[in-house]
């Protein structure tokens, strides 16, 4: 098998696996218990917490588990607008972000909410000059991903961090759930107030993730009830989930400063042959993050390619998974000014580091075949 959709989701390493399974056997009580074995558990996630601001560089009480990037984006977002409306009622976004930030947006403007959705360039890039005329009186946030999920687009994140500064009054939220162990990203004093990141891109858990939130920055809750989680996510935390996801943490960090340069040669190497396939359009930028590439095959139904390629136990994917079944074209491309031959065709290989070289070399003949086999039916 030959797995090329790692931005969907990652396999998850044996090691979190086993964390998880030790902890659900062994520390299994409500860490909100009085009794000793509630008081262990409340002590392992208050641990995990530690670990997880050591590993980012962050302070313990600015780290929230969550269950994923859903629901850190949606936190994020209606968290600032529910909790600073009475200052202002204007957002700042992009038009490529993933659907829950998107739709969180949309559905805040039927409720009053006015969202500017700022263009990118042919690369998937925001102007930071539109960016900054963008900000009025009454923005109270900004919110931008750092990598795009389905290009691979990496955003000025440290440029939009620095304008922030000069506006005290809104916040910077950032979603770094395709970047994060790939592309880095300083966190302290960056000026970004929230960042969301999810478990099961970084070969953790579904249903596994975590915000970082600075100690300034204040969110109406989305979960009221028992004030877990400074009383920002309510609910029995996920202990299992919370270590598990910290372990994940911990080793995508460690392979991204050993293994990079293994999974930009991986990128390159696509890069390089797919611009050269006949019939194929690359649509990544050149200067993208490296565990992803997407292109189009203008004229074959991408749903085609991937079943066919499937067959051989290839797996790449369509959009982002969150959209892959909705037959419309990619909203991404679009707004990267691309036609519909390209928008409606796309394909995206996604990386991890525990993909090869050779398994490279393989999907690239594959494909080739593919493309042949399909035009030669079609003739």
């Amino acid at each position: 098998m030959i797995y090329l959709d790692n931005s969907a989701t990652t396999k998850p390493h044996p090691s979190v696996l086993e964390s998880f399974q030790q902890v659900s056997s062994t520390y299994f009580a409500n860490p909100s218990s009085i009794h000793q074995l509630g008081g262990t558990a409340e002590k392992l996630l208050l641990t995990a917490k530690k670990q997880a601001a050591d590993i980012i560089g962050i302070g313990v009480d600015e780290v929230v588990f969550t269950s994923g990037g859903t629901e850190g984006n949606n936190t994020a977002v209606k968290g600032i607008a529910l909790e600073h409306q009475g200052r202002g009622k204007h957002i700042i976004t992009s038009s490529i972000e993933h659907p829950s930030i998107y739709e969180t947006c949309q559905s805040l403007e039927t409720l009053g909410f006015e969202v500017t959705y700022l263009p990118v360039d042919e690369n998937g890039v925001v102007s930071v000059t539109e960016l900054e005329k963008a900000i009025r009186n009454d923005t109270i946030l900004i919110s931008i991903m750092h990598v795009n999920n389905e290009t691979g687009s990496i955003q000025p994140i440290e440029k939009i961090g620095e304008i922030a500064k000069k506006y005290p009054k809104l916040f910077f939220h950032v979603d770094a759930v395709q970047s994060i162990g790939k592309v880095p990203l300083k966190l302290k004093n960056s000026g970004i107030d929230i960042c969301t990141f999810s478990g099961h891109k970084i070969h953790g858990l579904k249903g596994t993730g975590m915000l970082y939130i600075n100690n300034r920055t204040k969110l109406f809750p989305l979960l009221h009830g028992g004030n877990q989680e400074y009383s920002i996510r309510s609910g029995t935390e996920n202990l299992a989930g919370s270590v598990s996801f910290v372990k994940a943490l911990r080793i995508i960090k460690e392979r991204e400063k050993n293994e990079h340069h293994h999974l930009l040669n991986m990128k390159n190497y696509l890069y390089d042959e797919l611009n050269e396939m006949d019939g194929v359009e690359v649509n990544t930028p050149e200067l993208a993050a490296a565990h992803i590439v997407n292109m189009s095959v203008p004229g074959i139904k991408p749903e085609v390619i991937i079943h066919m390629l499937g067959e051989q136990e290839i797996y790449i994917s369509t959009k982002s998974a969150c959209s892959s079944k909705l037959k419309d074209e990619s909203k991404v491309l679009a707004a990267c000014g691309y036609g519909r031959e390209r928008t409606t065709t796309a394909l995206r290989v996604s990386l991890s580091y525990d993909n090869t070289m050779e398994e490279m070399k393989l999907f690239i003949q594959a494909l080739s075949k593919a493309i042949k086999q399909f035009k030669e039916a079609m003739e």
